[in-house]
């Protein structure tokens, strides 16, 4: 694998049911379907899915469900209890995302699944919470952030990030993004599809991993939130063997090892508008 594949593999997970997509069931299946026959499936990572729409799955894949790699939303303790019988009835859970009321509702649901099962957890970014930071560190969960929403006031500050960024590799937490990240790089752009939706600044998710990448290998927070700010494209640059920001880069290595135990990747409901970006730059 070059760089860019190195950063960019299993990178999206597809999650066209929710805002500002919206789809039905059957589309958004057909879509992710048709997306792993796509030229750009290497990027493709789950499905994701409530919980409570398990059964509706499982009518409209039919006998595709075994090609549906599930990020499954859950609710409840009770929820979590079940994993083992629907990997049973052949869904293929991969991880759950949950997010907790309380700070011992941690401990509760992750005590309620399967040893292999990869749970994250969603906090918020701001007020930064280290003690649940702490909290999923001990029952070896992953952490899930919101980066964005439909809103403005959804959309966490650079600064806020930066901080959550450091916090986690501090305590060798792994994360996954949502929301808000159709773009690579920051800048302004509609909050929806809708023809009058509102339109502000939205984070880039090369912004978001290239800041990941520095923190953990040691860079400043003060740098983190450069690196998130950056809306001039020309700042990033890509080669056969690195990706750049500025007088910084990052090896095929690194890249891989970041995603491997850092930055996991980001849920979208758009398969296509990041990947669109991306060729519109050249790096694709």
């Amino acid at each position: 694998m070059n760089a860019i594949d190195s950063l960019l593999s299993g990178l999206i997970d597809y999650a066209g049911l929710y805002p500002p997509a919206g789809l039905d069931m059957q589309p958004a299946v057909r879509n992710y379907l048709a997306y792993k026959r796509n030229r750009r499936s290497e990027l493709l990572g789950r499905f994701i899915v409530d919980w409570s729409r398990l059964s509706e799955l499982r009518e409209i894949a039919g006998d595709s469900l075994a090609d549906l790699p599930l990020s499954v939303v859950a609710s409840s303790a009770a929820d979590m209890s079940n994993i083992a019988k629907f990997r049973e009835d052949g869904f293929r859970v991969e991880s759950v995302e949950i997010k907790p009321d309380k700070l011992d509702e941690i401990d509760l649901r992750a005590g309620r699944t399967m040893p292999e099962t990869i749970i994250y957890f969603e906090v918020p970014v701001t007020p930064l919470k280290t003690e649940v930071l702490d909290s999923i560190r001990k029952v070896g969960g992953r952490v899930k952030i919101r980066t964005g929403g439909v809103t403005a006031g959804a959309f966490p500050l650079p600064e806020a990030i930066a901080a959550m960024l450091t916090a986690m590799a501090s305590r060798g937490l792994v994360f996954k993004a949502t929301a808000g990240l159709h773009h690579p790089i920051r800048g302004c752009h509609p909050f929806t599809y809708e023809p009058e939706s509102q339109t502000g600044i939205m984070h880039g998710f090369l912004n978001l991993f290239l800041a990941a990448m520095d923190i953990y290998f040691g860079g400043t927070e003060d740098r983190a939130q450069q690196i998130l700010k950056e809306e001039d494209p020309e700042a990033f640059r890509m080669t056969a063997d690195t990706i750049e920001w500025r007088s910084l880069q990052w090896s095929t290595e690194q890249l891989r090892t970041v995603r491997r135990e850092f930055a996991i990747g980001f849920g979208s409901c758009s398969f296509v508008e990041p990947i669109q970006a991306l060729e519109g730059m050249g790096w694709l």
